[in-house]
């Protein structure tokens, strides 16, 4: 081989790659990140060799030896990378072969780098999920012990922004609570389907060595290899299943953040965030803004983003491997982070959220939020519903013209419009007897807010966090 080409595949080359394009193909700026795990998986597959008799035990030996050191110069940050030697499989290679002389070419025989790197990003996504579910499960916990503390505080719930029926704190967290579990189970599924090996299947259709790929999926972890070559070093899905889900989660984070926003604000004044969560303005002194659920509302467009962009990475590509799929790692990589960094913000703000259920209970007593109540009252004593309807849409006409709730009003008034309506009425005209009715499954009433928590608890620990 030509010592002006490039020391893995330069042997039919004729001249050195141009430098623009040495840096434009090169990789190791982004991969490097994978590292450890390209290590994690070479110690494997020289176990695996060994095993087969491709490598005697003291090759096998040397080598594990000889990734301990390059591992240990990447911990440490003494390790130099290289753009000349294009990504991190190489520049981890040449470290290696530098160590311990030419034991160390031995150690790619039976794979490709179009294996290796597949291999890598999935142990790099599995630690990932892992660390990510179990921050989402820090943020469940934190939002099902702060509903079960507010089970019977009292605030208006909303539909189209508009006062609607009064609900519970609790309730409302609970909603929460429920998107983030259907994200934690979309996560823990997403993982199974992550935790296949590809490698062994080479560059593309395997190889003619006697490997054994179930001691090398046993010794990393890995349910079992992958079925196909030729998807195993091409298929990115579980890459995409990871960014869909990911947007999913930002999605509910940002709901979350658009109402703790609006609750923080002079004009509901629901709640409150410790000052750690917030900052100042620069001109005006009296501002505390709520930065962290914006900027987490702000963040959902971005793995949006990288969701199109690993589809539309994968939409036309022939199989099986190509070059094009060195472009899965930037979003993915980012993607990770953000979702980690979004989960960490809100595992350690929402246990903190003070409730103002003061302002929550005058809020709720605002636009006649218990008119469908009355309602119901009236189907009770026998009433048909269209008829209750209209009977209780007059009642609030006339409460909007005196600047009255239905509470507010006397027996005397409310029998104007139906003399159905006896003295009982003000039982379920408070806001307090409006909760407490919903008493059933899924229900407003604090007793089942409670058991509710109780049972997302009970679900949580029982999924377990992480995979």
């Amino acid at each position: 081989m030509s010592h002006t080409t490039n020391q893995s595949w330069g042997g039919r080359f004729s001249e050195p790659t141009d430098a623009f394009v040495a840096r434009f193909t090169a990789s190791v700026d982004f991969d490097r990140q994978l590292a450890l795990h390209d290590i994690q998986g070479s110690r494997a597959h020289a176990t695996m060799l060994a095993r087969v008799g491709v490598l005697s035990e003291d090759e096998r030996d040397t080598i594990l030896g000889g990734l301990d050191d390059v591992a240990a110069d990447i911990e440490a940050g003494t390790f130099e990378w290289s753009v000349e030697l294009e990504d991190v499989h190489m520049n981890v290679e040449a470290s290696l072969t530098e160590k311990i002389g030419i034991t160390g070419k031995k150690l790619h025989t039976g794979r490709s780098r179009n294996d290796q790197v597949a291999t890598d990003i999935r142990l790099f996504m599995r630690d990932a999920i892992d660390n990510v579910a179990a921050e989402l499960a820090r943020l469940r916990e934190g939002l099902i012990d702060l509903a079960d503390r507010e089970a019977e505080t009292i605030m208006p719930g909303f539909t189209h922004l508009q006062s609607a029926q009064p609900v519970t704190f609790g309730h409302h967290l609970l909603a929460w609570q429920e998107m983030l579990a259907r994200d934690h189970e979309r996560l823990l599924d997403c993982r199974r389907r992550v935790n296949v090996l590809p490698l062994g299947a080479a560059a593309l259709a395997g190889t003619t060595y006697p490997i054994d790929r179930h001691v090398t999926a046993e010794l990393l972890g890995f349910e079992r290899p992958a079925e196909n070559s030729l998807d195993a070093v091409s298929d990115r899905d579980f890459a995409i299943e990871f960014t869909s889900f990911a947007s999913l989660l930002l999605m509910h984070l940002s709901r979350m953040s658009e109402e703790l926003v609006l609750w923080t604000s002079a004009q509901f004044d629901f709640i409150d965030l410790p000052d750690r969560f917030c900052t100042g303005s620069s001109i005006m002194p009296q501002k505390k803004n709520p930065d962290v659920p914006e900027l987490v509302r702000g963040k959902s467009g971005r793995v949006y983003g990288h969701l199109m962009s690993l589809l539309t990475l994968m939409k036309s590509q022939p199989l099986a491997y190509n070059k094009d799929n060195q472009e899965d790692k930037e979003p993915l990589f980012d993607t990770v982070r953000t979702v980690q960094d979004c989960l960490k913000a809100f595992a350690d703000m929402v246990p903190a959220i003070e409730a103002k259920s003061a302002n929550m209970f005058e809020a709720a007593r605002q636009g006649f939020s218990t008119a469908t109540d009355l309602a119901d009252y009236l189907v009770r004593k026998g009433v048909a519903f269209r008829d209750a309807h209209e009977i209780v849409g007059q009642s609030v006409a006339h409460g909007l013209r005196e600047g009255r709730d239905l509470s507010e009003m006397s027996l005397e008034e409310l029998q104007r419009f139906s003399d159905t309506i006896e003295p009982d009425v003000f039982e379920v005209l408070t806001l307090e007897g409006s909760v407490a009715a919903r008493n059933h499954i899924g229900g407003t009433a604090p007793d089942q807010v409670r058991a509710a928590a109780q049972r997302a608890r009970d679900g949580l620990a029982a999924s377990g966090s992480t995979g």
